[in-house]
């Protein structure tokens, strides 16, 4: 029984932190723009460090850390400034390139964005978006927390599970876009849904929305 009722923690952990991260944002967009384009080593270090920082995040919402920044308002109202300025910034340049779209030779090498630049940016998109920190923090660390002392390590661990295999899936899985993305106006339709999404989450975002 107390199997079961592990297993059951981490598939409903599994569960949960796939329905928060399974959807159109700003962190998505960008792995799976590299995804498609980017060297195989660019888009596992990206990949590496999406699923690590939702583990430390998960982590630290389990240790009950979520309390605090709840009581921190100021904190998360800097991250909100320096995020949006960074999303509206990164939404401009995604518009700019659908002006100047760009084909994806298959004989060349994939991609012009070097290892530190995607992984910077990786972490910028990630750690200074405020809403990581209600989400992944407060609500899934809450959640966690409701599972019993012993189980919401098994949650959480099944939550860590789901945000490596979504990253995982749409890093790696992107290469099968490729052919598609051969073409210039694939490219052009791919940076406009980037640009939409980055800018209105840098917007929102700015006007605390």
């Amino acid at each position: 029984m107390h199997l079961e009722t592990t297993m059951l923690s981490a598939l409903f952990g599994l569960g949960t932190g796939l329905a928060l991260i399974v959807a159109i944002g700003a962190q998505n967009a960008y792995v799976l723009r590299l995804g498609i384009a980017g060297r195989l080593r660019t888009v596992a270090v990206v990949v590496t460090i999406c699923a690590v920082s939702d583990a430390v995040l998960i982590a630290v919402g389990v240790l009950g850390i979520g309390v605090v920044i709840e009581e921190a308002p100021v904190a998360l109202v800097v991250i909100r400034v320096v995020g949006s300025a960074f999303l509206i910034v990164y939404g401009l340049l995604a518009a700019r390139r659908v002006l100047r779209p760009q084909a994806l030779e298959p004989a060349a090498p994939h991609g012009s964005i070097s290892l530190t630049t995607a992984a910077l940016t990786t972490l910028a998109l990630t750690w200074l978006n405020p809403h990581v920190y209600l989400d992944t923090v407060v609500f899934l660390g809450s959640v966690a927390n409701q599972q019993g002392a012993a189980e919401r390590w098994w949650w959480a661990g099944g939550a860590m599970v789901g945000s490596v295999l979504w990253f995982s899936a749409l890093g790696f899985g992107a290469r099968l876009l490729r052919p598609f993305f051969a073409r210039p106006n694939s490219w052009r339709v791919l940076d406009a849904v980037i640009a939409v999404v980055m800018l209105t989450l840098g917007i929102r975002m700015a006007v605390g929305f």
